[in-house]
């Protein structure tokens, strides 16, 4: 069983997903582009990860070990910022709680993907009727939410 605090915390980093496209928007407005707002966020996180990578005495990575990686895992750089400033771009224009319905019902879609068929070296657990029920009702209450709002 994984530790509940795990549980928890996934929950607090996944409820500030919505704030990311309403202070990029109030940033992306004072600086004068929602894109200079990214950059301030990958700013602010590059700082973050090195003051939390440093508190917690891991030191810093062998320069070298980056020559080794594949493409691919550098990839979770482009996902990221292309998140990042989909949220800026979009929260904007088509409301928060739509940006989030939307990017949830893709992580739902796609991590049961990556799951079933182990994509991208993930380890495989098949998915069963349970789960597609359960994701089915997730995604059943995400198109009632827009239902609700007349879209």
């Amino acid at each position: 069983m994984v530790n509940l605090k795990l549980f928890v915390w996934a929950l607090v980093a996944g409820s500030f997903i919505p704030l990311v496209g309403v202070l990029n928007g109030r940033a992306g407005r004072v600086l004068g582009d929602p894109l200079f707002a990214c950059v301030l966020v990958f700013i602010v996180g590059l700082v973050l990860a090195i003051a939390v990578t440093a508190f917690t005495g891991r030191g810093m990575p062998e320069f070298q070990n980056f020559g080794q990686l594949k493409g691919i895992e550098y990839f979770a750089g482009f996902v990221v910022g292309f998140y990042v400033l989909s949220a800026t771009v979009l929260a904007g224009k088509i409301g928060v709680a739509n940006f989030i319905v939307m990017a949830v019902s893709g992580q739902i879609i796609f991590s049961l993907l990556i799951d079933h068929f182990g994509l991208f070296g993930a380890p495989i657990r098949p998915v069963n009727l349970l789960q597609l029920g359960g994701a089915s009702m997730l995604l059943g209450g995400l198109v009632i939410t827009q239902l609700a709002n007349g879209k």
